[in-house]
Parts: C-alpha cells; structure tokens; sequence
C-alpha cells in the first residue's frame, strides 16, 4: 500500500523576470501576477510518501533557516518551520521519517533540512532517523560550486549531511539502496548538473516530482525556463523527452513551487503543446 500527501513548506516571493527567463511580462503576469516588489507568490511543497512500512519524503522546501536579514532577502515569508506543521498534521514528526530524497540541493530545495533560525545557535539538522538520498554529481557540485550557484547552497547543511553518516550519492540510473528497485530516477542537467527527478508507480498513472525542470504548472510549456537555470536550452530538450514518455504512460507532475497547484495530470492539444487535463490543489493521502 502507498499513498501519496503533498505538503506546503514555507513559502517565497521571487522576482518574476527571474522565474521567467527570457518570457516577456506581459505573458507571465496571466499566470502569476507580481507585486509592487514585482515578486510573485511561490511555494516550497514535499511530498510525503507513505509504505507499508516507512515514510519517505520528498524534498524539503526552503524552510526557516535562514537569519532574518536573509529571510528578508529572499522574500520568506513565515518564521515557522511550516513543513514540520504540515508533518505534525498528518500524525508525523521529523524523527518519523525514515528516508529524505533531495532532488538537488539549492537552498530552497534542501534547507528545510535544518532547524528554524535561534540567534547565537549553529545550524543543527533535523530528521534524526532518515537516509538523505541525492545525486553524487549535484553532491560534487554543490561541493565545488560554480561563480553562477554558489550563493544556492548551504555550506554548513553539506558538512552536516557528510558527518551524519547516513548520506547516499546516487550515480546517474543506478537504484537507490535506501529506497529499493520500486523507485525510478529520472536525470536532469538543465536546471543544475546532477537533479534526480523521482517517479512513484500509481494505480492511476506515475507521478513524477519534477523538481526545478517544471517548477509549476506554466512551466510546462515547453519554451518556458527560469532565469536561474544554467542551460535553458537543454533544459528544454529534457523536458520534451520527460513529457513524452510521462504523457505516454498518463503521467502526472508534482509542483514544488507552484502555490496553487500541486499536481497535474499531462495534456497535449492539437497544436501538440503540453498542458494539464487535470489539476489540483495540496493532494491528501491519495492511494487509488
């Protein structure tokens, strides 16, 4: 038995030309309308996954981690660790947790790892039991990072992901051995090198956690890329090939940062450009 819950973390306001690449405003602003800071609203959404016999989450959102002054920098919104809320809701605490995948490890991805924010305390990390699963390459770059990404990762969240002893470096189409030969991992390098996209098997259609490669529903459009991607054009050709293959098999996306929609079955109309059938707001315990 497996059943599948998305949960909100703690949510953002990013300026929208940055999440919109090279789209003209005028066109991004139907899907997602900007303030006066000309930020728009994101979120942060895990996916929980619950089996017969353990728990696995999914990503863990930018959490609360941050220092006020960067809280305000990069437009978090609330001082609470609200994933450690929407895991109490459904009767689970971070030490229920049995395995954290991390699709890559930008800040806003991965910083929910850590504990909220204390004035005179060192970053300390949370999920005591778990195994912290993600790629070796986006390991290696977020280890090395380049000029263009450094300020996307947490130093002292590496060091205590290496000294926790329960870290595993996938290498690109091997199993992970936390998580069993039932759990499928597609690559992605367009975004940043080494992003591991989970896919679930469902009764009704695979749902796959599309990361930062369909940060939300818009961005199935295939043309569409953030501004933060490091190779939009081959970006856009994983895409395709992800879209495809998912539409084929009556696929269906989880969104991370999309505040609205959290998940979405794929379309294709008769100009053959990708869409949604079917979307919904946070999913809760879906099992078919």
């Amino acid at each position: 038995m497996r059943t599948l819950t998305t949960l909100p973390g703690n949510s953002q306001k990013l300026d929208g030309g940055a999440m919109f690449g090279n789209a003209p405003r005028a066109m991004w602003e139907r899907w997602m309308p900007a303030d006066e800071l000309h930020r728009i609203d994101l979120g942060c959404r895990a996916l929980l996954v619950r089996e017969d016999d353990r728990n696995v989450l999914v990503e863990t959102g930018i959490g609360a981690f941050f220092s006020p002054e960067l809280k305000d920098r990069y437009g978090v919104q609330e001082s609470r660790h609200v994933l450690l809320d929407n895991l109490a809701a459904q009767g689970l605490s971070d030490a229920d947790i049995d395995v954290v995948v991390l699709t890559h490890l930008h800040f806003d991805h991965a910083g929910g790892l850590l504990a909220a924010w204390e004035e005179g305390r060192p970053p300390r990390l949370l999920f005591p039991r778990a195994r912290f699963v993600t790629g070796r390459r986006q390991w290696q770059r977020a280890r090395q990072p380049h000029a263009r990404d450094r300020a996307s990762y947490i130093p002292e969240l590496l060091e205590l992901l290496e000294a926790s002893g329960r870290l595993e470096l996938l290498d690109d189409g091997r199993t992970s051995e936390a998580l069993g030969p039932n759990w499928r991992f597609h690559v992605s390098d367009g975004h940043t090198p080494g992003q591991l996209l989970p896919e679930v098997a469902m009764p009704g259609g695979p749902v796959l956690f599309a990361g930062d490669l369909v940060p939300g529903a818009p961005w199935v459009h295939l043309p569409i890329t953030m501004g933060y991607d490091r190779f939009p054009e081959g970006l856009i050709e994983e895409k395709t090939a992800l879209l495809e293959d998912l539409l084929a098999r009556g696929g269906r996306l989880v969104f991370t940062h999309d505040p609205k929609v959290a998940m979405g079955r794929l379309s294709r109309d008769a100009k053959g450009r990708f869409g949604l059938s079917e979307s919904s707001g946070e999913v809760m315990g879906l099992a078919e």
